[in-house]
């Protein structure tokens, strides 16, 4: 084979492996919630967080077959520098401000020991944990996201990833319905026909809406409805905010105002809003392991936390 064909089936190979990113924060919450707390270790400790989220990769791996599967983690679940901007951000969740690190967020009591299990088995099994300081979970994934040759599978329970949607790149989230179990699909079209705006328009909207979950005020007199007329009719923030300065055009006086004095929090909110797309990671392998990486270390997480049915249904799907 020519050094030249070579190359173009290593670009081919690269372009049709598909990699599936975990909001992994979103994930371990939903499960927390969907399965009952009655499912625990032969101590008595609640592992419902954690055979939830093993079930939950298992039917994944199951039905979407990725190649490459990366766990990305909040290393900081509220950044500085977006709470400097917006300092209402998630504000609502902080139970102790430090500050020498990230405020410690509002978690279930029985859920926040449950953590360091899922790193744990995470290790132990091979599936790559990625995280970056100063960062988001979503940060992440919009890195990985942006650098990825091939199809991408985003799976995530927070809207604010939709803006990352690109068919022709192949870019889709997987919205779980309830607890671990289907996933929308959402795509271009799912994007459009909810929230009449396309996905590139989305931080955009959502900025112009507010999001009272994460501590976001949008502009007064504005809701879901009217943020995506705005963004359809103007085109994107910058130009509904010129035309709430110029006199001639369609906004009614009551909209006009509202973005007017609202100028403060929308010099800022798109970078807020927005996922970070440049974020530094370190090296590591996303390939999907067929095998774990340390069979001892998961034979005594499997014993030590009772996760012999989860461990179980996830290690024959990962062979296949």
């Amino acid at each position: 084979m020519s050094a030249a064909l070579s190359v173009v089936c290593g670009m081919i190979g690269r372009v049709t492996r598909r990699l599936m990113l975990l909001d992994t924060a979103s994930l371990y919450f939903r499960a927390y919630f969907g399965v009952p707390d009655s499912v625990r270790a032969p101590d008595g400790t609640p592992v419902n967080a954690v055979r939830g989220l093993l079930d939950f990769i298992t039917r994944l791996v199951q039905d979407h077959r990725p190649d490459e599967l990366v766990a990305c983690w909040d290393e900081d679940w509220r950044p500085q520098w977006r709470v400097d901007l917006i300092p209402s951000y998630k504000a609502h969740r902080v139970v102790v401000e430090t500050e020498t690190g990230p405020d410690v967020e509002e978690v279930p009591d029985t859920l926040s020991p449950q953590v360091p299990v899922i790193e744990e088995v995470l290790a132990a099994l091979g599936i790559a944990r990625v995280g970056s300081a100063g960062y988001e979970a979503d940060d992440v994934i919009g890195t990985l996201a942006g650098r990825a040759a091939g199809p991408v599978d985003i799976v995530t329970g927070d809207r604010d990833l939709f803006q990352l949607v690109d068919d022709a790149r192949g870019v889709r989230v997987l919205y779980p319905r309830k607890g671990v179990g289907d996933c929308d699909l959402v795509d271009d079209e799912l994007i459009r026909t909810k929230y009449g705006v396309r996905p590139d328009q989305y931080a955009d909207f959502a900025a112009l809406r507010g999001d009272a979950s994460d501590g976001l005020p949008g502009v007064k007199g504005i809701g879901e409805k009217t943020a995506a007329q705005l963004i359809t009719e103007y085109g994107d923030l910058a130009g509904v905010r010129a035309a709430a300065e110029d006199r001639t055009s369609k906004l009614t006086p009551a909209k006009r105002r509202g973005i007017v004095e609202a100028a403060a929090y929308l010099d800022v909110a798109p970078t807020v809003v927005r996922v970070a797309g440049d974020v530094p990671l370190p090296e590591f392998d996303p390939a999907l392991p067929t095998v774990p990486r340390d069979p001892a270390a998961l034979d005594a997480l499997v014993k030590r936390w009772g996760l012999g049915g989860a461990v179980g249904r996830l290690l024959p799907v990962l062979a296949r």
